[in-house]
């Protein structure tokens, strides 16, 4: 499978052969989370940043050529792609790795997660990386999970309803967990759709001003509706509210109804 990298092109996830292989039966099925490009088959050029002449004569090359930091070096993850991305010509696109050195056992879940999520999310987040691989995370299906959800959080490929929720204060004029939990519920499978629910109308739009929709606490049990940064719908008692942002989101051409037999994702 062939895909662009680099300048405006969807970031990618890759995968090794030896994962694809064991998740081959099922490709076909896996929705949102499947490999994209195998490893080994896509050319790259492992690099120590800290090699001038290897830098050098990469930059000397007027075609472009997918890089990343060789394994095994005694640089922090985020330190050596951050020399590499600083030191490359931009037309090489980069391929990040949650680590330098892969393990060789199974390794507990949150040991994997952590690392690749401030790793990864990071250097995503400093504008750098055109592709994406995880190793600290063994099993195949997990570790494609994790690095899409990585993507998702860091804003750079929403395939999923994106949410937004503040962290409630004594502001907070509504059982936030719960509230979160029913919208949740009603639009998990609005793909690409960004919903903010913020408990008042202090900070709440400020914080929520990337976002599609907006849920707000306007005053105790009422609830004001917003589409952007604008407040449209005002004093809405809050047992009606859900079904209110569902209509809002209706009257914007963004909703969709979930798929007929399908869970929706909570």
């Amino acid at each position: 499978m062939s895909h662009d990298l680099g300048g405006d092109h969807t970031v990618r996830v890759f995968t090794t052969q030896e994962r694809w292989n064991a998740l081959a039966h099922k490709i076909s099925a896996m929705g949102d989370f499947k490999p994209e490009i195998i490893l080994e088959k896509a050319s790259v050029m492992a690099i120590d940043p800290r090699d001038e002449a290897a830098i050098s004569a990469l930059n000397a090359d007027t075609q472009p050529s997918l890089i990343t930091v060789a394994d095994g070096l005694d640089l922090e993850v985020i330190h050596a792609f951050r020399e590499l991305a600083f030191k490359a010509d931009p037309r090489h696109p980069i391929l990040l790795k949650d680590t330098l050195h892969p393990p060789s056992d199974d390794t507990d879940f949150i040991d994997a997660l952590l690392p690749a999520a401030m790793n990864i999310g990071s250097l995503l987040c400093d504008g750098i990386g055109d592709a994406i691989l995880i190793r600290g995370e063994k099993a195949p299906g997990q570790s494609l999970r994790l690095a899409y959800n990585i993507l998702q959080a860091a804003g750079t490929r929403i395939f999923k309803t994106d949410y937004v929720a503040c962290p409630s204060c004594g502001r907070t004029l509504f059982n936030l967990q719960s509230t979160t939990q029913k919208i949740r519920a009603a639009t998990g499978h609005l793909k690409g759709v960004r919903i903010a629910v913020m408990g008042c109308i202090v900070n709440g739009p400020g914080e929520m001003a990337d976002a599609d929709f907006g849920y707000v606490g306007g005053a105790p049990n009422k609830i004001n509706l917003y589409v952007g940064k604008t407040a449209v719908k005002f004093n809405i008692p809050e047992a009606e509210a859900v079904e209110r942002l569902i209509d809002l989101i209706k009257e914007h051409g963004k909703w969709i109804d979930a798929p007929v037999g399908e869970p929706v994702e909570v």
